[in-house]
């Protein structure tokens, strides 16, 4: 049995991170709609540019709630993305949007450096993810040290490591971000995907992912 930690949102302060939690609402409507209404609000941007691969135009939208800690997560971005990239993400049939959903203080800071090196590409933003998920091990027993090594990979100095971890402005739209997706699309575990507004919690396999893609693009 696969068991998810819950969420927390968080805010940095000069004393360090704090935990904020808190839920609201949605009234039940049918599920056709209710489908609809999720899809509306996934595709919101709250605070930061959506970090995304694939046509604009795709007639397929997945968003990966994700966090850098969660090792479903870094299973799924290992084993099954780069085929559903190969397959799907390329030949323009899905668009892939990544959120990030930070479950603890070093997968914020792991979200914050990717953020950093890609400077708006995402390109660079999903290659920085990968070496994260790759060194995850790493990162959880050594975080400074691995975010250091990454970054410089990335042509990053230790300096500008460290002032991207220090970075309260892209924290505050990180934790906005996290908040709007706690509280009103109802995210509380990771990985959590939505394909067009269907929510699928869990660590997937590419056969359960292509089961939801492919009656979608017979519409």
């Amino acid at each position: 049995m696969v068991v998810f930690r819950r969420a927390f949102t968080f805010a940095l302060t000069r004393a360090g991170f704090a935990a904020l939690l808190g839920f609201m609402s949605l009234h039940p409507i049918n599920d056709a709609m209710a489908q609809n209404a999720t899809a509306a609000l996934v595709a919101q941007q709250v605070s930061l540019p959506d970090m995304a691969l694939g046509a604009a135009n795709a007639p397929v939208t997945i968003t990966e709630y994700s966090s850098m800690s969660c090792p479903h997560c870094a299973a799924f971005g290992e084993n099954v993305f780069p085929m559903l990239r190969a397959k799907y993400i390329d030949t323009g049939k899905v668009r892939f949007v990544f959120r990030e959903f930070p479950l603890d203080i070093k997968a914020a800071a792991a979200s914050m450096l990717a953020r950093c090196v890609a400077n708006g590409d995402a390109e660079k933003f999903f290659g920085t993810v990968q070496l994260l998920f790759q060194q995850q091990q790493q990162l959880m027993e050594q975080t400074n040290m691995t975010l250091r090594v990454i970054g410089k990979q990335a042509g990053m100095s230790e300096q500008a490591v460290e002032t991207c971890g220090r970075d309260q402005t892209l924290l505050d739209k990180l934790a906005a971000d996290q908040r709007f997706a706690h509280e009103v699309v109802k995210v509380d575990s990771t990985p959590t995907f939505f394909v067009n507004g269907e929510r699928l919690k869990g660590a997937m396999s590419f056969e359960e992912l292509e089961a939801a893609i492919k009656p979608l693009l017979k519409k």
